[in-house]
């Protein structure tokens, strides 16, 4: 299904009634839109799989629908507290995903104005509380595609800026590229109501304050994530994929990345970096083709590390030793000195 995780479909969604689905998380990891990079980090699916039905526990504690029905064990499908060892399958209803039509070098979502529901919402829905150096947000405010009113913001921000409130950002997610995109460009081209699109802030908040208070209690700085939605059968909406992961946010510790940025901080010094930056400007959408070189793998030492701290994360996340694995300050030291 994509870069890090497979997809088995046990029932397909139908039109009107979703089907059944298993997230496989594997411990392949990816950068810059680039897919499988040519390593793995180790027992990753499993910390990742265990840190995402964590939330998705939580958020249902709190009457937020989603998409999660369980973790699976020796073929059962079974909630965290009846785990008896970590696993990497999910499993969740299942949406259809309908793709927008590639019109030469643009999307057409117009498929979107006759469905009704039961599909994936083809966004992602970022929140920032936070703009760290290298954040999308200060290229897009230099550029001129994105104005200080658009994030709520009176004056220019510097980077390492802690918000008073968040920012809520939002990008296409089917596209060869993620693109940021207005509010109402996001609204218009998945068919939302106002209302709809309204409650799909109200509940990125929600995600974002429960991350937050979960990441604080481990001494991390939620800076960023992201969320995906969809709608069920009834278009209620209801939140998918992954959430509140290493993957899928971006925390720190007294300024040390505890996240994927690792690996992308020692991957923006390589040639091969350049080579994807450089194309991406030539071609938005068939930007592959053109880079001549490939990835190396990271090495042996900081991937590591890096594994070390996707497990003490959903050890300390959940309050239970899935992993043997020392504290997640104390990996982070060791990060410190590898990067």
């Amino acid at each position: 299904m994509g870069s890090v995780k497979d997809l088995l479909i046990l029932e397909e969604a139908q039109n009107n009634k979703p089907g059944l689905g298993r997230f496989v998380f594997s411990d392949r990891y990816s950068v810059f839109d680039w897919g499988e990079m040519p390593d793995h980090i180790t027992e990753k699916g499993k910390a990742i799989c265990i840190s995402s039905a964590y939330f998705f526990e939580k958020l249902g504690e709190l009457g937020i629908k989603t998409h999660y029905l369980g973790v699976v064990e020796d073929g059962a499908v079974k909630s965290l507290k009846e785990l008896e060892s970590p696993q990497n399958i999910m499993e969740f209803k299942l949406l259809r995903v309908i793709k927008p039509a590639i019109c030469g070098d643009a999307y057409d979502y117009s498929v979107y104005q006759k469905e009704r529901g039961n599909f994936l919402i083809p966004l992602e829905v970022i929140y920032r509380n936070s703009l760290p150096e290298g954040s999308s947000v200060f290229r897009r405010l230099k550029d001129g595609s994105l104005k200080l009113e658009e994030i709520g913001l009176e004056k220019m921000p510097v980077p390492g800026q802690v918000l008073d409130k968040p920012i809520l950002d939002v990008s296409t997610k089917l596209e060869t590229t993620d693109r940021y995109i207005s509010w109402e460009e996001a609204r218009r081209i998945c068919n939302l109501s106002e209302e709809e699109m309204e409650e799909i802030k109200r509940i990125t908040l929600v995600v974002n304050k429960l991350i937050t208070e979960e990441a604080e209690k481990l001494g991390l700085f939620n800076e960023d994530g992201k969320v995906e939605f969809g709608f069920d059968e009834e278009r209620n909406l209801i939140l998918v994929d992954a959430l509140g992961t290493l993957d899928e946010c971006r925390f720190t510790y007294s300024g040390i990345p505890v996240s994927k940025e690792i690996a992308r901080i020692y991957y923006r010094k390589t040639s091969w970096y350049s080579d994807v930056e450089s194309a991406k400007k030539q071609d938005k959408i068939n930007w592959k083709v053109l880079v001549k070189s490939s990835p190396e793998p990271l090495p042996k030492e900081l991937a590591d590390a890096i594994s070390l701290v996707y497990k003490a994360y959903a050890n300390e996340l959940t309050g239970r030793n899935w992993f043997d694995c020392p504290p997640l300050k104390e990996i982070l030291s060791r990060i410190k000195a590898l990067i």
